[in-house]
C-alpha cells in the first residue's frame, strides 16, 4: 500500500499551529508590558585577521538569541520542537541585534542561508545564526611590536530601547565559548570575556548593549628578527670603522653611509605597514637611536679627519715637514686607496724579493739555516713595523669611540627592554 505524503499541506499546518495568521508579528512580544529578555549566547568560530593600518579585526561566530513568544506556543502531547530556515523569519518577530562599530558583516549562505529557527511548545524560541563581521579595534600603538590590544565587539538592539527589550548573556560568563584551535599569525589570544552595559543616545534613548571582549599579545619573535636584530648589526658594524686607520678616508666614509642608508630602510620598511599615528612607539625610540649611534659614528670620523688635518697643518707649518711615521707620499697614498705605504718598508721588500733566488741557491749550496731564518726575521719586522704605525697613529677619538659607543649602546638596550618588556 502507498502511504499518503503528509507534507502536501505542511504550510498550512504549520500556519495553523503556530497562529502565524491570528496575530500582527510586527509587535514584540508582550506589547505594552514589561520589556521582552532576549538572551544571547555566542561561538566564535574563527578570528580571520587584525588589521593595524584598519585599525580592525574580522571574526566568524555562531550568534544565538533565545525569548518567548506566547503567541508562538502550540499544543504538543511529546513536547518536541519544530526547526525551521531562514524562510520563516520573515513572518515572526526577530530581534533586531545589531553589532556596533561594524564595517562589514554577512551572513553565510553556502549552501543555503546559515539560519535555523527551533520553536518550542511554549512559545521559546531559538534563532541562530552563522555570520562574519569586521569591526574596528581602537589600538594602541605607542608600546608596539611590545604591545597587547583589547578589542570587543559589541551587540545592542537597533530599534528597541532598554524599556522594550532587556538583552543578557544567557548563560553568565559561560555564554562565551570559543574553539580551542584559534590561532593568528602574530598575535597570541589571551584572554575571551564576556560583559554587559548600557549605551545612551540623546535622541533615542537608553539601550542594553553586551560585549564580546578578547586580548591579543602581540609574538614578539618576528619583530627581532627582522628589525631589532638587524639594526643592532649596523649599529655595531658602524663601530668597525673605530679599529680603521684615520687616513683611510673612502673605507670609513663607505662605511658609514652604506650603514646610515641601510637604517633608513629599515625605518621605512616598519613605517610602510603601520598606520600614521601622531605619537611614537617603542619601535620608533630604537630604532632612531639606532640610527643616532649610526649617524655618530660617522660625525666621529669627520672630527678625527679634522683633528688630523688640523694638527698636520701645525705641525707642517711649524717644523717644514710632517711629524711622526708617515711622510707625505704615504699619507696622500693612503687617503686614496685606504693603504698604508712606506717607502722604507717597500724598497726593503723590493730587495727582499730581488735577492730571494740567489739567497734560497745559497742556502741549498751550503745547507745552513740561517738564510731562512733571516728571512722570516725580515717579513716579521716589515709587518710588525706597519703594524706598529697604524695603531701609533690612531686618533684619541678613536680609541675612546671603540670603548665609549658600546658601552652606551648596551646601556641603552638595558634600559629599553626593561622598559617595554
Amino acid at each position: 500500500m502507498r502511504k499518503n505524503d503528509s507534507t502536501k499541506a505542511w504550510l498550512l499546518k504549520y500556519e495553523q499551529l503556530l497562529h502565524i495568521q491570528d496575530h500582527d508579528f510586527a509587535m514584540r512580544p508582550g506589547f505594552g508590558g514589561s520589556p521582552v529578555p532576549v538572551g544571547i549566547d555566542v561561538q566564535i568560530e574563527s578570528i580571520d585577521s587584525i588589521s593595524e593600518v584598519n585599525m580592525d579585526f574580522t571574526m566568524t561566530l555562531y550568534l544565538r538569541h533565545y525569548w518567548k513568544d506566547e503567541r508562538l506556543s502550540f499544543p504538543s502531547t511529546t513536547n518536541k520542537s519544530m526547526t525551521f530556515d531562514h524562510r520563516l523569519i520573515k513572518k515572526i518577530w526577530v530581534p533586531d541585534i545589531f553589532f556596533v562599530h561594524s564595517k562589514r558583516s554577512f551572513i553565510h549562505d553556502t549552501t543555503v542561508e546559515n539560519i535555523m529557527l527551533r520553536v518550542y511548545p511554549g512559545g521559546n524560541v531559538l534563532f541562530s545564526l552563522r555570520i562574519t563581521v569586521s569591526a574596528m579595534c581602537f589600538m594602541d600603538f605607542s608600546r608596539f611590536p611590545l604591545d597587547t590590544q583589547n578589542c570587543s565587539l559589541e551587540l545592542e538592539s537597533y530599534a528597541y530601547t532598554e524599556e522594550d527589550l532587556m538583552l543578557y548573556w544567557k548563560h553568565g560568563n559561560k555564554s562565551l565559548t570559543t574553539d580551542e584551535h584559534i590561532s593568528l599569525s602574530q598575535f597570541f589570544v589571551e584572554e575571551f570575556s564576556a560583559s554587559s552595559g548600557f549605551a545612551f543616545y540623546s535622541s533615542t534613548g537608553w539601550y542594553n548593549r553586551l560585549f564580546i571582549n578578547f586580548v591579543l599579545r602581540r609574538h614578539i619573535f618576528f619583530f627581532v628578527l627582522q628589525t631589532y636584530f638587524p639594526a643592532m648589526l649596523m649599529v655595531m658594524l658602524s663601530w668597525v670603522s673605530f679599529w680603521i686607520d684615520r687616513r683611510a678616508v673612502p673605507a670609513r666614509v663607505s662605511l658609514g653611509i652604506t650603514t646610515v642608508l641601510t637604517m633608513s630602510t629599515i625605518i621605512s620598511g616598519v613605517s610602510a605597514s603601520m598606520p600614521q599615528v601622531s605619537y611614537i612607539k617603542a619601535v620608533d625610540v630604537y630604532l632612531w637611536v639606532s640610527s643616532l649611534f649610526v649617524f655618530l659614528s660617522v660625525i666621529e670620523y669627520a672630527a678625527v679627519n679634522y683633528l688630523t688635518t688640523v694638527e698636520e697643518q701645525k705641525q707642517f707649518k711649524n717644523t717644514g715637514k710632517i711629524s711622526g711615521m708617515y711622510n707625505i707620499d704615504a699619507v696622500q697614498a693612503m687617503a686614496f686607496d685606504g693603504c698604508y705605504h712606506d717607502s722604507k718598508t717597500e724598497m726593503d721588500q723590493t730587495s727582499f724579493s730581488l735577492h730571494l733566488e740567489e739567497d734560497s741557491m745559497r742556502g741549498r749550496s751550503t745547507g745552513s739555516p740561517s738564510t731562512d731564518s733571516s728571512q722570516i726575521k725580515r717579513r716579521q719586522s716589515s709587518g710588525g713595523h706597519v703594524g706598529r704605525i697604524i695603531l701609533e697613529n690612531n686618533h684619541v677619538i678613536d680609541t675612546y669611540s671603540r670603548t665609549l659607543f658600546p658601552i652606551v649602546y648596551i646601556i641603552f638596550n638595558l634600559f629599553y627592554w626593561g622598559i617595554y618588556v
